[in-house]
Formats: C-alpha cells, structure tokens, sequence
C-alpha cells in the first residue's frame, strides 16, 4: 500500500510539473496549448533518437489487436498529459491512503 501510495503522489508531482510547463509556454507565447500525452511522448521519442511510438503502435496493431490501439491507446494520447498522470496519481494516492481506526477504537 506504502509503495502505491508513493507512486502515486510521484504521478501527482509529474502532473503538476507537466501543468506548470504548459502555464510557462503560455506565458512565453501568449497563449494556452494543451500538450497531449502523444506529442509528449513523441518528444522524448525524438530527444532519445528512439523509434518507441511508431514501434508500439506497429506491434500493438500487428501483434495484440488493431481496435485496442484506435479504441483505447489513441485516446489516451490525444488527452492532455497532466490529466493522464493527475487521474490514476489521484486515485491510487487516494484509494492507498493511511486510514484512521475509527474514534473508538484509538488508543
């Protein structure tokens, strides 16, 4: 629970990073863009010299099942990146929370 509880505040940490990068670029260019999970991924993918995006696509199409990537995978990363990782941090910091025995039974 401890181990979930930790990943999931570093998912919180990571959302609220990515939103702060967003409020900066709309400071610096005078308007608010959304950055999509997607285009971020496609950005490491690039500073990296990776293939990884084209290469899961490619595998998840051919080799799992084509409707799982345009179903599922798709819309996950058109969707803002500080959602995608502010949601299951929220949840699993939430659900994995310490919980107070009940006032009665307090030592």
């Amino acid at each position: 629970m401890k181990t979930a509880r930790i990943i999931g505040w570093i998912l919180v940490a990571l959302a609220l990073a990515l939103l702060g990068h967003e409020a900066l670029s709309a400071l610096e260019d005078g308007r608010y863009r959304l950055v999509a999970l997607g285009e971020l991924w496609f950005r490491i993918d690039q500073a990296a010299g990776a293939g990884s995006l084209n290469a899961t696509q490619a595998f998840v199409q051919r080799y799992v099942w084509a409707w799982l990537w345009e179903g599922l995978i798709q819309p996950v990363l058109i969707a803002p990146a500080w959602l995608v990782f502010a949601v299951p941090g929220l949840l699993l910091a939430w659900l994995c929370r310490r919980r107070q025995p009940p006032r009665g039974l307090r030592r």
